[in-house]
């Protein structure tokens, strides 16, 4: 049972990672993923060292970080206009 368990939290972490970098438009999306994909990463990269865990880590850390950019880049750019 626990080996399921450990099983599929680095899928979890892929799969939540890969929709926080691809719902970069949906903020209220792609941050909860992206934590919950950094969470689920870095625990079952301590347990198993799986790579699929790193992915999953590496693709939350991503999304998060091309969400942040997409929306200072929105409010520079509106900034911009108002000049």
């Amino acid at each position: 049972m626990k080996d399921k368990k450990k099983q599929s939290m680095h899928v979890a972490a892929l799969t939540l990672g890969i929709i926080s970098s691809v719902a970069i438009g949906f903020w209220y999306i792609s941050i909860p993923t992206g934590i919950l994909a950094i969470v689920f990463g870095a625990k079952s990269a301590k347990r198993t060292g799986s790579k699929m865990a790193k992915a999953g880590l590496i693709t939350g850390i991503i999304g998060i970080a091309l969400t942040v950019l997409f929306y200072v880049g929105i409010i520079f750019i509106y900034l911009l206009g108002e000049l």
